[in-house]
């Protein structure tokens, strides 16, 4: 390649994070209250809808599934707080810039566009959602749980509705939208505590003494729904600890806590992870078994909470939908720098709409987390290494940013490597992740010290091979 092209992709990137180069200053820190918030709001939301019923679908006991997301959402916490949340108070840098330092320009663009698309799969899904409760007064045929491609016409038309709201808010009000679903957070959990509670005594159970007897008969019996496979304590904690792979383990939240004034306030991904990831997937799980084991969100949710749970499951999806979209446009905007932004956004919701219309997106919702997680979490991996371990090796740390490199090969052939390496292991998706970070671990650092040592012998003549 040549030097103008190299130096027009760095343009490119430096453009895309123009904001987001510098350390975040003292002054414009916030408080643990903030990001309490911002995790309660961004974690009951529509998601919450499918991934409840799936485990009821899949068969979960109720013992399996409550100890389950009690151990991996606590898993999940610790991993914002002493993974994520230590480095982003240190450093005060965004994921991207991070990586920039570490792995060179060129990487860090192959990275970004990655991450745009698996941020245009998730925005879909979420519109899948809120379509479903949108098409509920035409009397649109719901997706079922075996559905891969668009059911039907209006289905087709709803989708294409609502993605192009969602696209138009997302180009148009993104900062008022984030403000907007932290306001609509409280209500949308008592939304899906009172829809749950509404139909319980649908199931016979009208006592609190009654509910684990219920549970146990009723909705997470352990039977598991034909075509579907089998989960237990283990796939449910996995999946509660690693449905945010990307964001704790995989460093997406440094961007968040760089904000941080201490990195002890990882902890506040608390209230997201029990409000939202346990009370409201047990929740939605209930709304699955009195509805005879539906998974189509919109109509479970008016099943038990009418006009309000429809609108619920509409909000819970946009509001998903539109900052995550967002990001995507973002991500997508170093590989079209002549475009203004709102172009790439319109772009981006276009692709994203059409993925939408597929609602083997949703259905199959649970493996899609779990592989975005597993596909992103290997480059937190490198950040993680290069930050805690190299010192300790002697190595140098954001070697790129030192040494002028603009691609990293150690780093490059850690993440595809780890990935492809655990595709080939007899695992379930949900299992993956954990070697895959191991993988990364050692391979950064293997390869890292095979790069760095023809530099120090240059540097250090005496040093004896």
């Amino acid at each position: 390649m040549s030097t103008g092209g190299k130096s027009r992709l760095v343009e490119r990137l430096d453009a895309m994070y123009e904001f987001d180069r510098e350390p975040v200053t003292e002054k414009k820190l916030h408080g643990f209250s903030s990001f309490l918030g911002m995790y309660a709001g961004e974690h009951v939301a529509g998601t919450e809808f499918v991934i409840g019923p799936l485990f009821v679908v899949h068969g979960v006991a109720a013992g399996d599934l409550f100890l389950g997301l009690l151990v991996g959402n606590l898993l999940a916490v610790l991993s914002w707080t002493f993974v994520c949340a230590p480095i982003a108070v240190r450093t005060r840098l965004t994921l991207y810039w991070q990586l920039r330092k570490i792995c060179g320009p060129y990487l860090t663009y192959l990275y970004s566009i990655v991450n745009a698309l698996m941020f245009c799969f998730l925005a879909g899904a979420m519109i899948s959602v809120a379509a479903t409760a949108v098409g509920l007064p035409f009397g649109m045929p719901m997706p079922e749980l075996t559905d891969r491609y668009p059911t039907s016409v209006t289905w087709v038309v709803i989708v294409f509705l609502v993605g192009a709201v969602v696209t138009t808010l997302a180009i148009l009000g993104f900062e008022k939208i984030s403000r907007f679903s932290l306001i609509c957070a409280p209500w949308m959990f008592l939304v899906f505590v009172a829809a749950a509670v509404a139909v319980l005594p649908d199931l016979g159970c009208t006592s609190f003494g009654q509910f684990w007897e219920v549970a146990n008969e009723k909705i997470w019996t352990g039977v598991v729904v034909e075509g579907q496979s089998k989960f237990t304590f283990w796939h449910v904690m996995f999946f509660a600890w690693f449905c945010n792979l990307a964001m704790h383990i995989g460093m997406s939240d440094l961007t968040i806590f760089r904000y941080a004034k201490k990195w002890s306030y990882g902890l506040a991904s608390a209230p997201g992870m029990y409000l939202g990831h346990f009370v409201a997937w047990i929740a939605s799980g209930i709304l699955c078994a009195a509805a005879a084991g539906s998974v189509a969100p919109g109509p479970i949710a008016y099943m038990g909470a009418g006009v309000a749970g429809a609108v619920c499951v509409v909000v819970a999806g946009w509001t998903t939908a539109n900052p995550t979209l967002y990001r995507a446009g973002l991500a997508f905007q170093v590989a079209t720098p002549n475009w203004k932004r709102w172009r790439v956004t319109l772009f981006t919701g276009v692709a994203t709409t059409i993925a939408a219309c597929f609602p083997a997106l949703v259905m199959q919702l649970l493996d899609f987390v779990a592989l975005y997680g597993l596909i992103l979490m290997p480059m937190g991996a490198v950040i993680f290494t290069d930050f805690w371990i190299f010192p300790r090796l002697g190595l140098q740390r954001n070697y790129a940013e030192t040494n002028g490199g603009l691609f990293r090969w150690p780093a490059f052939v850690a993440w595809v490597g780890s990935v492809a390496i655990v595709f080939q292991m007899p695992l379930e998706i949900y299992f993956k992740a954990l070697p895959a970070w191991f993988i990364a671990i050692a391979f950064y650092t293997l390869l890292s010290m095979v790069e760095q040592r023809p530099r120090a012998k240059v540097e250090n003549p005496e040093v004896q091979p």
